[in-house]
């Protein structure tokens, strides 16, 4: 890679040999391995595989040289040394610094001169702009215009922003979480240890306004940020209020002056607020606990929408300034331009692609509200246009972000369609009475000096808004076409997965080959300037500096096993644990709800358990039944498929009704359910998500795997209103431990895996 960088960009090289290692990754891990094995330095290899000659008198002798391990840019250096004599100076004086010798130790003739590059890369060098080196037609916008993005930042001395390793003081305490995080350099045995480790949370920390919830933190930084930063103000609310949090001083005024402007009297304890300190933090953050605007939570769910928009914005913005003030600092000296960057790590600043934010959503109402709410949070001087809104409202709605709550329900009240209306509210107000291309969708947005540019080329853009069935078709095309690639997720530095939940009930594992597929090194060069690309990204450790914040309604074990296994962050994790009341009080029928415990020894097994108990205890009386009007209500689809197979090898009477199941065989089934000219129907939990049916004629109601949503579980057991004996049976086993706590409550599942009874009934 790093080859393939200097050659673009016009630098001198000696022949490689013929047996040399095309892929860096290998031959990074082939020179550590080699390094590991002794004390002292020997000299650095030419790309030839010869030893390149001391040019410095002052050179310190091999005995005495520290050992360090070579990174990937150490390397890209030390095969450069051969091209200059001003890059092989500049990198023995870097060297010397680190070893801690003073600067009168350096030779006179260590003097800094530039080295050789094009006439076109010295142009390249003074646009901000990180431009594709090919761009896929297909995705080429319509605003693909060039800017020069010098002055996407503003003129605030703030103290975010680091100029050869000093920190400017504007009234700030501390240096900001933003160049905290990124400028931490990680050791290989770090690495090492975070690649193999298993995540321990051990330290608690209540949570403001909600009593039956804490934060749990990893053991390694919980505690030390609740002492220093400001998760202690979600504690003892010690609030500075002269504080602007880390944020961009444009950007804290915006977001101080549209919460006063929403009605908000106490900014530094809202919640907004509160969490958005949580997310500066730069911690794996895994919230499944957040109430949605769709079940009445529209402010609880604003709030954190708006913390993680302005959270967002600030990473975005920083970086943008970031990059900017170093160009024009090496614009103002460019005969030594090159030689300040060989000479220390301020102007590392690029990674190897723009985008720096995903935000991943399931459907497009729900990227409307996203999209919509991030142009309001975001300062006026950076909004003067906002390209191409008119498309956007077009192809996603119209609908405000500030609705009230009461206003579909009036709308859908007026509405003459009964059929519409017969659905409940957050079924409307979620799918908005319709779902064709609900989930398809993908589009960047850059941030240039005045104007947010939507459905900017994604390589040009800071920020991907998608669905995760929208990128996974992206992926498969570039695995199948040679000539597209998705090189713009190798950069992404802040994940955000919101609606986890309703993700759930598309497909999670779209959402496991999106973040595997995040943070690889790229195929192609993209218009990097590679001397200022950050070391670890070099190295592979990307991944490590990423931040994931994972919200949703619940947690399952799918959502935990990513959380677990792919958020490998290396400030730590925080997650929400919450305490349940279960939601049996909302049944309303006088419904005798027995539930039947099924033992399995392991998670593996589970499927397999319960099926058998289903096979041997349950469908004997269903198929001795003369009665009919039994409902198996599935939860996974697989098990759907699997009872299906199982009741055609019994040539039972039954009908379909699945999230697959077309519309005319739908209406067919309910209809023969209702005669009684089937007895039996399966129905499965993402129809019911995806349609919301109104069955007749249940009369024995038998719910094979609980419910992922506990909402559904009191709407289903109340399809029962009519039923002569009003009987419903559950299966569970102490792997539904995440369900049932959400159903039957926290306190009563706990008794209920670990009790030495099978059977429990609630009335």
């Amino acid at each position: 890679m790093g080859k393939q960088f200097a050659k673009n960009r016009g630098l001198k090289r000696s022949k490689a040999p013929s047996n040399s290692e095309s892929n860096h990754v290998i031959k990074n891990r082939r020179v550590e391995q080699k390094l590991s094995h002794t004390r002292t330095r020997s000299p650095s290899p030419s790309p030839s595989g010869e030893p390149l000659e001391e040019q410095s008198s002052g050179a310190a002798s091999e005995e005495e040289v520290i050992h360090r391990e070579a990174s990937m840019y150490d390397k890209l250096l030390m095969s450069l040394r051969s091209c200059s004599k001003s890059v092989d100076t500049a990198y023995k004086k870097r060297q010397r610094q680190e070893e801690g010798k003073s600067d009168s130790e350096v030779d006179e003739d260590d003097g800094f001169e530039s080295f050789s590059v094009s006439v076109e890369d010295d142009k390249e060098d003074e646009s901000t702009i990180q431009q594709p080196d090919m761009v896929d037609p297909g995705e080429q916008s319509e605003d693909a215009e060039t800017e020069d993005d010098h002055e996407a930042s503003d003129t605030d001395q703030e103290h975010d922003i680091r100029a050869n390793g000093q920190t400017s003081t504007d009234g700030s305490e501390c240096m900001s979480s933003f160049s905290i995080h990124l400028e931490h350099k990680l050791s290989k045995e770090e690495v090492d240890n975070m690649s193999t480790k298993k995540w321990k949370y051990k330290r608690e920390v209540p949570v403001v306004g909600m009593s039956n919830c804490k934060w749990m933190g990893t053991e390694e930084c919980f505690l030390k940020y609740l002492r220093e930063n400001h998760i202690k103000e979600l504690i003892f609310k010690d609030v500075n209020t002269n504080s602007d949090y880390g944020l961009k001083l444009k950007l804290y005024k915006h977001w101080l002056d549209v919460y006063k402007t929403s009605g908000g009297d106490d900014f530094h304890s809202s919640k907004e607020r509160l969490f958005f300190s949580l997310c500066n933090s730069y911690r794996d953050i895994l919230h499944c606990n957040k109430k949605p605007f769709y079940l009445k939570g529209r402010e609880e769910d604003s709030s954190i929408m708006d913390a993680y928009i302005i959270h967002s914005l600030n990473h975005v913005l920083k970086t943008r300034d970031l990059v900017t003030k170093n160009d024009t600092k090496l614009a103002k000296h460019p005969e030594s331009a090159d030689n300040e960057i060989l000479n220390g790590d301020s102007f590392l600043d690029h990674g190897f692609t723009r985008p720096k934010v995903l935000i991943l959503l399931p459907l497009r109402r729900i990227a409307l509200r996203v999209v919509q709410r991030l142009i309001q949070l975001t300062p006026s001087a950076y909004k003067v246009n906002v390209d191409h809104i008119d498309r956007f409202l077009k192809e996603f709605g119209t609908q405000e972000v500030e609705d009230d709550e009461d206003e579909l329900s009036q709308q859908t009240q007026g509405n003459s369609k009964a059929k519409k209306s017969s659905k409940p509210s957050d079924f409307l107000e979620l799918f908005g009475g319709k779902r064709d291309e609900e989930d398809h969708f993908m589009f960047g947005i850059k941030f240039t000096r005045k104007s947010i540019k939507l459905y900017s080329d994604f390589y040009s853009s800071d920020v991907i808004v998608a669905s995760p069935v929208r990128l996974i078709a992206k992926i498969s095309e570039a695995k199948t076409f040679k000539e597209k690639d998705v090189d713009y997720l190798s950069s992404i530095e802040v994940l955000i997965i919101d609606h986890a939940d309703v993700i759930a009930m598309q497909n999670w594992s779209h959402v496991n080959t999106v973040v595997e597929q995040l943070n690889h090194i790229p195929s192609k060069q993209h218009g990097t300037d590679v001397m200022r690309i950050r070391p670890w990204y070099l190295d592979g450790y990307a991944k490590f500096y990423r931040q994931s914040i994972i919200l949703g309604y619940y947690s399952n074990p799918d959502i935990n096993a990513l959380f677990n296994r792919h958020c490998s962050n290396y400030q730590g994790k925080v997650k929400l644990v919450c305490e349940y009341k279960g939601v049996l009080p909302k049944v309303i029928l006088q419904v005798r709800q027995i539930y039947e415990r099924f033992d399995v020894d392991s998670i593996a097994d589970a499927d397999d358990a319960r099926f058998d108990y289903f096979v041997k205890k349950v469908f004997p009386k269903i198929k001795d039944s003369v009665q009919g009007g039994t409902m198996l209500f599935i939860s996974s689809y697989f098990e759907f498929v699997r009872i299906r197979n199982f009741l055609k090898s019994q040539e039972a009477s039954f009908c379909l009704l699945g999230e697959y199941t077309q519309p005319s065989d739908i209406s067919r089934a309910r209809l023969w359910f209702f005669e009684g000219r089937r007895k039996i129907m399966l129905y499965t939990e993402r129809a019911h998500f995806y349609y919301r049916y109104k069955i007749r004629g249940i009369q024995n109601l038998i719910i094979y795997s609980l419910p992922e949503r506990k909402e559904f579980y009191p709407e289903i057991v109340n399809m029962l209103d009519g039923s002569h004996n009003m009987s419903c049976t559950v299966l569970f086993s102490r792997f539904d431990q995440f369900r049932l706590e959400r159903i039957v409550g926290t306190a009563p599942s706990k008794r209920m895996v670990t009790s030495e009874k099978g059977v429990f009934v609630f009335c």
